[in-house]
């Protein structure tokens, strides 16, 4: 009898300690202050990989609470209390150059008025050409309600919930701000553009460039200012160049609307329904991936000016040769 009573309490004891366990088993989220999946870091000293998708079970086991640490990242204490089925951990990344680069340190740091001016430097500013302006509007399309929620507010619409109305809001600032960008980028090139064809030749510089540059934007300024406007670097310094070699001005502001227009919508709209389709068809949050999406954005746009430096260089050496 004793011995069948200690082995019921030891299988109760097995049972309930089975069932604690099994409620301590969690899944939950790491990310940072960027939205980004955090996948590599430690729990307590311990090795941990996020899955694809960004979540990780873990049992609690021991103590009140448990750190999460990873490089370049400051250590957080998370209480076991706050380790519920789906819970978020929030990991704050340390700075890095390499931030600059990353669209949502931006959109985390300066919201709406911080990305207004990145688009206005980009394409207007020489200092502007190395921003991540096609990224930054992709992901300005994914947070479309947040950004535009910042002006409406200004007006009183602050409780004014409407998807089309964020992304009229969200497209005419932008395409407003690109546009005045574009002009004083052309202003600054008007200025001292008549100097410069007083400059002498040397290495870098020759006065036939210029020549060549304002008969080109004469025969193609719809290249010259609209395509620019989807392509890095180029679109900081094709307004400036436009000014330098007297593109008439009612040309430029035409090309200039309509380039600023058409990339801004172009962008602002696939980031918001692409981040809708990929969510209702594949369940993806492309808020997990903009690492991924960034680096394919600036491989699709910047391939053709690769491509035209590399092979047109090429089909332009082989067209002397023949004459």
């Amino acid at each position: 009898m004793y011995t069948m009573n200690m082995r019921l309490i030891l299988c109760l004891a097995a049972l309930l300690f089975w069932g604690t366990a099994e409620a301590q088993q969690v899944k939950i989220k790491v990310i940072n202050q960027y939205e980004a999946p955090v996948d590599a870091f430690t729990i307590d000293g311990k090795d941990c990989h996020t899955s694809k998708n960004g979540t990780i079970e873990i049992v609690a086991e021991g103590g009140d609470s448990l750190t999460f640490d990873a490089k370049e990242y400051q250590a957080v204490k998370v209480a076991k209390t706050d380790l519920t089925e789906g819970a978020v951990v929030s990991m704050h990344k340390v700075f890095t150059w390499k931030d600059i680069l990353n669209p949502m340190f931006y959109i985390k740091y300066g919201g709406l008025w911080l990305l207004l001016f990145i688009i206005f430097a980009e394409t207007g500013l020489f200092v502007g050409f190395f921003l991540p302006g096609d990224s930054l509007l992709f992901v300005a399309g994914i947070y479309s309600a947040n950004l535009a929620h910042e002006f409406l507010r200004l007006l009183g619409l602050g409780s004014v919930n409407n998807e089309w109305l964020s992304l009229l809001v969200l497209c005419s600032l932008i395409s407003f701000v690109g546009v005045l960008g574009n002009i004083v980028g052309y202003w600054t090139g008007k200025k001292i553009g008549p100097s410069m064809y007083h400059w002498k030749d040397n290495l870098l510089f020759k006065k036939r460039y210029l020549h060549e540059a304002h008969e080109f934007y004469e025969k193609h300024g719809v290249i010259a200012i609209v395509f620019a406007r989807f392509l890095p670097f180029i679109r900081t310094f094709a307004p400036i160049v436009a000014g330098i070699v007297d593109m008439d001005k009612k040309k430029f502001m035409y090309f200039n609307i309509i380039g600023s227009v058409a990339w801004v919508i172009s962008m602002i709209f696939a980031g918001h329904f692409l981040q809708i389709w990929v969510m209702n068809q594949f369940g993806i949050e492309l808020k997990d991936k903009l690492e991924l999406i960034v680096i394919i954005i600036i491989i699709v746009t910047t391939a053709p000016v690769f491509w035209k430096v590399l092979f047109g260089k090429s089909k332009s050496n082989t067209n002397t040769k023949a004459e």
